[in-house]
């Protein structure tokens, strides 16, 4: 079959936007691959495209050899797991309830969660309720206090309730009762939905460093390794201020305190990301499902 000019003009038009938007995709990503790679002081004068200009592995060094990072990313992947598989279970559980239309208080129930997403008690109180339930220094703060989020529950009740209701119907024919309805009828036919909130909890749950700031910051046992890692940012950013530092590379002083190290920040960046990188293909196709939930109805 020809192809006419037009054809050629579009696939061309079509290629080229591709190439540009795999270019601004990939860019920052690389960047911050080759300023982790880079030294620390050189990156300071800019000028770092998507290649190291002075190689160096001592970011990594520096962000890796603290004996604490082991043991806080421990804590960091038995929280996640955790996290997440009670997330699910909980939300799951919630959704399922609300999306059943003989649940009597289904309304009220669900105007209450949507309240959550605007109204907030705040930090303060917030610090009183977790010290008052004896959660403080304590590895479940990381767990209980947002097992269920609002947005999640809505979002998969929405989903349940675009699932065909002859199946519970039927379900119910056979002599099923409500949790092997929701065990092997609901939850497998919620999947793409389930691995999108599944991706969004253990994100939410590997970036999380600031409740560790608030309710475990002196025990070592329970510092997890976003926490580990804002501290060596802190340690960073105070060495390089350092009259050693001044002095070797000649940098004024009210300059270098301006400064952050850029390229511990990045390393930092990187060891974070990696995890999640790893996971992300796995359930990449559950991902894309669960994008466009609602977008079609029948």
């Amino acid at each position: 079959m020809k192809r006419s000019i037009a054809d050629n003009v579009f696939d061309i038009v079509n290629y080229t936007l591709m190439i540009i938007l795999a270019i601004c995709t990939l860019y920052p990503f690389l960047h911050v691959l080759a300023v982790s790679f880079n030294d620390s002081i050189d990156t300071v004068r800019g000028g770092i495209t998507i290649v190291p200009r002075d190689f160096t592995l001592d970011n990594y060094k520096k962000v890796l050899s603290d004996q604490a990072i082991g043991r806080a990313t421990y804590v960091s992947v038995l929280r996640t797991v955790i996290g997440t598989a009670l997330g699910i279970l909980s939300t799951s559980m919630v959704a399922y309830v609300l999306s059943r239309q003989d649940f009597f208080a289904r309304r009220f129930v669900s105007a209450l969660f949507v309240v959550t997403m605007y109204v907030n008690g705040g930090m303060i109180p917030v610090y009183m309720l977790i010290r008052k339930l004896n959660l403080i220094n304590s590895f479940w703060v990381y767990i209980f206090p947002g097992l269920i989020s609002a947005f999640n529950v809505i979002i998969l009740r929405s989903y349940i309730e675009g699932l065909p209701i002859a199946l519970q119907e039927s379900a119910k024919l056979d002599g099923a009762n409500d949790f092997i309805i929701y065990a092997r009828i609901i939850m497998p036919l919620c999947i793409p939905v389930i691995a999108t909130l599944s991706l969004f909890i253990a994100v939410g749950h590997w970036n999380s460093w600031f409740d560790t700031y608030l309710y475990c910051g002196q025990n070592k046992k329970l510092s997890t390794l976003q926490f580990e890692l804002q501290k060596i940012l802190v340690n960073a950013e105070m060495q390089l201020t350092s009259s050693q530092d001044i002095h070797s590379y000649g940098l004024n002083k009210e300059r270098v305190k301006m400064i952050s190290p850029e390229s511990i920040r990045m390393a930092m960046t990187i060891v974070a990301t990696v995890p999640i990188l790893l996971v992300y293909p796995f359930i990449q196709k559950y991902f894309v499902q669960g994008l466009v939930l609602g977008a079609v109805k029948s």
